[in-house]
């Protein structure tokens, strides 16, 4: 759990469905926090959130570079983003993670694993093709790499991914773990086209809608 100050008079409270949400700092564009939570009751059912507890919205240090998490029933974002939808897609992307502990022995089956793993030998052979040297065990490893994700961010670049990944991913940073394919895909899923997510990756697609109707 993140270090957060005490709640304090200046701290703003607002309420998604009925789950508070704390402005620890305010945003320096301005945004309007009750759009946000506005918008996402339009988006998302309520079912889906109950394992989500309170949400913070400020500058947290222990986020490093990474723009929002969920931790133990909570989620954390920062408060830096630019536009409404930067949230959203924040937002979106850690309800997913917070399914996990409820929904995880049937996300990650067989078969969602074959899916993902398919998608990384084919990933790996198109930047092998593009002449990047990474050994092959780096991309059947399901799990989060730091070594990996540095390799992808920092060697190959999104912009490269980006071209890369198209029809493959629905979207680059969904190739970094399987954990984060399906959080990308159920983002992805609410915030673009379950069209898209179904066309790209069928199995996917089928646990995000299980989840859905298992939750509504």
């Amino acid at each position: 759990m993140l270090n957060l100050p005490k709640k304090h008079p200046k701290m703003k409270e607002y309420y998604i469905y009925n789950i508070p949400l704390f402005v620890v700092d305010d945003s320096e564009t301005e945004l309007d926090i009750s759009k946000f939570c506005s918008d996402v009751e339009e988006i998302l059912p309520h079912a889906l959130l109950n394992n989500v507890e309170v949400v913070y919205i400020g500058k947290f240090e222990d986020l490093k570079d990474r723009n929002a998490m969920f931790d133990q029933g909570a989620i954390y974002m920062t408060s830096m983003e630019p536009t409404i939808f930067d949230m959203l897609e924040n937002f979106i992307h850690e309800v997913a993670h917070s399914l996990e502990a409820r929904h995880g022995l049937n996300i990650y089956d067989n078969n969602l694993v074959r899916e993902f793993l398919g998608k990384r030998q084919k990933l790996y052979e198109l930047l092998t093709a593009e002449g990047y040297n990474i050994e092959l065990k780096h991309f059947l490893d399901t799990e989060y790499n730091k070594q990996f994700d540095n390799f992808l961010d920092n060697t190959v670049g999104y912009p490269t991914l980006l071209t890369l990944t198209m029809g493959l991913f629905a979207s680059p940073y969904g190739a970094t773990s399987i954990q984060e394919y399906f959080a990308n895909g159920f983002e992805k899923y609410y915030l673009d086209s379950p069209r898209t997510v179904g066309s790209i990756s069928p199995v996917l697609y089928r646990k995000i809608e299980e989840i859905i109707n298992g939750d509504s």
